[in-house]
Parts: structure tokens; C-alpha cells; sequence
């Protein structure tokens, strides 16, 4: 089952459309990779979703409901964690979440489990501190935990990693990959090397359109050209595959790199060396990375 469908949604703020004829589909219990550079109507559509921003064409629907702006009964199924979440910084993690389980109306003993687990999840269950002593990303991990308090069926977070620390971003990482035994998640982003490291499928948005979506095989297949790198025994050697093997880029003494190069021409390649007793350390066809295909999507 499909947790959340966009059909041929649009948005426009004056004369600037930041979300044109958008269409996707997100199933359950996977990690969504929402790729775009900034301005690309990321937050627009995470605003859409959630009920906060009218749009102007289409339909959105959260677990078969159907999104109403200003009606957000569809929040009852979202959990949602901002770039920069604010907290009151004289509490405690878990006064916290015991003020956030009371708003919602849930009772005491459930915010108690639900807070136990949850902090346990995000690695805070033994801190003490108040809020406002924490870092960036222990207050991005709070988040994480805050947006789970209600069981939700969808998680979207809008870009959670983008101003921590390589510590952070990694704790964080992981969080998501646990959360989505629990529910799904929507992974907001333009750091692509996270997106690489933990989502499921994704979906490219440029100028506020899709321009690619799929599993992470699905998208790295559709790439044009592959490339492979010879790694040589020697710079002699190196000169040596050049002359053989011409239309290589030399980009270290002992490494050639040969780009949209196919399975079979690299199979050639094999042939000519072997067939010259070429000392070779190694042959590789590289897999494309997500940045590799933005680039060349955006470029087009």
C-alpha cells in the first residue's frame, strides 16, 4: 500500500510556479529519499502534505485520505520534524515529550512507555541535561522522537542533516534506519551521499518537477555511460594502456579512468591488455553515484 500519493500537484507564489504537475507515490516501511537542490520546492511540497500551504491543482492523499488545506485531519497519520525545531530549552527530554503526549491527548502511562522507547531509540534516555545545552544534533535526534510520540504512519523530515557535523549527520542516519521498522519515512534532502547511504527509492525534484524517481538499481541504471578505472603497476605501464587503449583520462601516474564505457567494451579492454601482457593492479566498472546522475539529469 502506498502511505502517500501526489497526482498532478502545482504551486505557484505570484508569478513563480515552485511546484509544477508533480507526481509520486511513497509505500510503506521504506526511507524516501525528496532530492533537490535548494529552492527546488522541497519545503513547498512538505508544506502541501502536511495541509499548511494550499495548492493550486492536484490532489495529495495520506494513507488513502484525501489532504484538505486548512482541515488537517490527515496529521494524525504524520509525524514531522523541521530543519531547525524549536524547543523550550528549560525542560528535559522527557518533560518534553510529556508536554508534546499531553497536547495530543494521549495518557499518562502511554507517554511514559512511548517516551522510554522513543528516547531509547534516538540515544537520549540517559540524558538529564536541559534542552537548551544540547547540540544541533541531539536536538535533531529530540525531534525525531517528538514527531514519533504518536505512532504515526509517515515521518517527513525536511532536511535533517543539513547543518551537523559529519557525528551528527551519522547518528541521525542511523535513527532513520531504524525508524522505518515503524513507519515510513520521507527524507528531504540535497546532500545526496546520505540519501545513498540509507534510502530505499527517491525521487529527483528540479525546478519544482520530478525529473527522475525509483529505487536507488532502478535510477543508477537508467545512467547513459559507465565508467571503469584501470589501476596500472607502474607509470610505465600506465603509458602503456594509453597507447593501447586510447580515449582514457589519466587521472593519477598509475590510474586511467574510462567514462561510458559498457560491460562488453570493458570486456575488450581485458582482451587487448591480457593480449599484450600489460601489468595491470586492477579493472573496475564504478557504479554511478546519485550525485554523478543529479548532474546530469539537471544538466539536460
Amino acid at each position: 500500500m502506498n502511505i502517500l500519493t501526489l497526482n498532478q500537484v502545482s504551486k505557484s507564489f505570484g508569478s513563480k510556479q515552485v511546484v509544477k504537475n508533480l507526481s509520486f507515490e511513497v509505500p510503506e516501511h521504506i526511507v524516501y529519499g525528496f532530492i533537490g537542490k535548494n529552492g527546488a520546492g522541497k519545503t513547498t511540497t512538505m508544506k502541501m502534505i502536511l495541509g499548511l500551504v494550499k495548492m493550486d491543482e492536484g490532489e495529495i492523499k495520506v494513507n488513502g485520505s484525501k489532504v484538505t488545506f486548512g482541515q488537517n485531519t490527515t496529521n494524525q497519520y504524520i509525524g514531522y520534524l523541521p530543519d531547525v525545531p524549536e524547543y523550550y530549552g528549560y525542560m528535559t527530554p522527557r518533560e518534553y515529550l510529556k508536554l508534546c503526549g499531553r497536547i495530543t491527548g494521549m495518557e499518562e502511562k502511554e507517554i511514559q512507555k512511548k517516551s522510554d522507547e522513543l528516547l531509547e531509540l534516538v540515544g537520549l534516555s540517559q540524558e538529564k541535561r536541559r534542552i537548551k545545552g544540547f547540540s544541533r544534533g541531539m536536538k535533531q535526534r529530540l525531534g525525531i522522537a517528538q514527531a514519533l510520540l504518536n505512532s504515526p504512519k509517515l515521518l517527513i523530515c525536511d532536511e535533517p542533516t543539513s547543518a551537523l557535523d559529519p557525528v551528527g549527520r551519522k547518528e541521525i542516519l542511523e535513527v532513520l534506519s531504524k525508524v522505518k521498522e515503524h513507519t515510513t519515512v520521507i527524507f528531504s534532502t540535497h546532500i545526496l551521499s546520505d540519501v545513498e547511504r540509507i534510502c530505499d527509492e527517491v525521487a529527483f525534484l528540479h525546478e519544482g518537477s520530478i525529473v527522475m524517481k525509483g529505487t536507488l538499481a532502478e535510477v543508477k541504471s537508467l545512467r547513459k555511460g559507465t565508467t571503469v578505472e584501470v589501476e596500472c603497476a607502474g607509470s610505465d605501464e600506465t603509458d602503456r594502456v594509453l597507447s593501447l587503449l586510447p580515449g582514457g583520462k589519466r587521472v593519477s601516474e598509475t590510474s586511467i579512468i574510462y567514462e561510458k564505457t559498457n560491460q562488453k567494451r570493458m570486456n575488450e579492454m581485458m582482451k587487448v591488455l591480457a593480449e599484450h601482457d600489460v601489468k595491470i593492479q586492477r579493472i573496475e566498472m564504478l557504479e554511478p553515484t546519485l550525485e554523478d546522475l543529479f548532474v546530469e539529469v539537471v544538466s539536460k
